[in-house]
């Protein structure tokens, strides 16, 4: 049994003469040693002492770094080639010009005593903050002459999101003579989707003319939208109710781009045009089924 302890105590024996010797060393140090960080020597209480401090307040601060700039990336690549960069950005995020034509009415009317059509659209082409607008609109009798027709040019103008401000001039073409007029308006959307427009007419003559609208689409399913409408028309210096139209359509959408529609309107004149009418015999109130498309590209 000794013979079989004798090799495990050969192998253990010099990793235990090892640890000894590692704590004699650190038991007994060399007297020769020296300390790893040295003291460093005394300066000399006086002149030195104050030669640097002298040294330290005589030397100039160092200056201030420069002011950052709006574009931080014009300190690290080409100014030049940045500033080009921007304007391509601006351009790609609301800078381009688009254009739109837009069909909102093209149909036909059926009602007590008169059948017609009646067109109402309009054409832009600018871009999110200025537009160049155009705008047409008028209707007519079956078998006559056209009872109105009108277009306008407008330039438009974002006042926000939401709203533009429309400045220009409007050409009466029927009835005659024509007139022509200076425009002044404001459309876009209220509170809950209603699109509104409002506009001001002065024409040559002095005449003061204005037109409020107003319409909502409500959707009913994924393809039926119903779009309830109304319209005012006032004339005598814009305080004298002359036309009111109030209305409903149901439009199915075959795609955005195009919408068939069918509904009801009824159309009140007032004033002496009122009395025009009933003198070729028309009724200056009556109610009309409606017919036609919605489109736009």
């Amino acid at each position: 049994m000794k013979i079989a302890f004798l090799p495990l105590l050969l192998l253990t024996a010099p990793a235990i003469a090892q640890e000894h010797d590692h704590h004699a060393g650190h038991a007994m140090p060399s007297m020769e040693a020296r300390p790893a960080h040295p003291t460093p020597p005394q300066a000399d209480e006086g002149h030195g002492a104050h030669h640097g401090m002298g040294h330290s307040m005589e030397s100039a601060p160092a200056s201030a770094p420069p002011i950052p700039a709006d574009h931080a990336a014009d300190g690290i690549f080409e100014p030049d080639a940045m500033k080009r960069a921007r304007a391509l950005l601006a351009h790609e995020n609301g800078g381009m010009a688009h254009s739109m034509i837009l069909i909102d009415q093209l149909e036909a009317q059926m009602g007590k005593g008169r059948d017609g059509y009646r067109w109402a659209g309009e054409a832009w082409f600018g871009g999110d903050t200025d537009r160049l607008t155009i705008k047409t609109e008028g209707e007519g009798s079956r078998g006559r002459r056209l009872d109105s027709a009108e277009v306008q040019a407008l330039w438009s103008h974002a006042l926000d999101p939401w709203f533009n401000l429309q400045a220009g001039i409007r050409q009466d073409i029927r009835p005659t003579p024509a007139r022509s007029y200076a425009v002044i308006g404001i459309e876009g959307l209220a509170p809950y989707w209603f699109k509104v427009e409002a506009a001001a007419f002065l024409s040559d003559k002095g005449d003061l003319f204005a037109r409020v609208e107003a319409s909502h689409d409500m959707r009913l399913t994924q393809r039926l939208i119903l779009t309830p409408r109304a319209e005012l028309k006032f004339a005598g210096q814009g305080k004298v109710l002359r036309e009111a139209e109030l209305g409903a359509r149901l439009h199915y959408m075959i795609e955005p781009r195009f919408t068939p529609y069918v509904g009801v309107e009824w159309r009140g004149v007032y004033g002496t045009e009122a009395a025009e009418m009933r003198a070729e015999g028309d009724h200056p109130r009556a109610v009309r089924l409606v017919t036609g498309m919605r489109f736009w590209f």
